[in-house]
């Protein structure tokens, strides 16, 4: 691929390159390409735990002894 874009690619014009960027994104698009690592997401479980988390900590360093979880 390397050898492709320094024998080719290199050699086209800005405008050139451009366009064939424009190409190959239009493409990808449509082929939905998945460029999200799904197992990166957080689950509801993980976002209610964090929020949880957030009311305990701002409860504790407000000085605050009740538990708000």
């Amino acid at each position: 691929m390397q050898e492709f874009y320094q024998k080719i690619v290199n050699n086209l014009s800005a405008h050139e390159q451009l366009y064939l960027a424009s190409l190959i994104l239009n493409n990808l698009a449509e082929k939905k390409v998945m460029v999200i690592d799904e197992s990166d997401t957080w689950t509801e479980e993980d976002q209610n735990d964090l929020a949880a988390f957030s009311l305990q900590y701002s409860n504790e360093v407000a000085g605050n002894s009740e538990e708000l979880v």
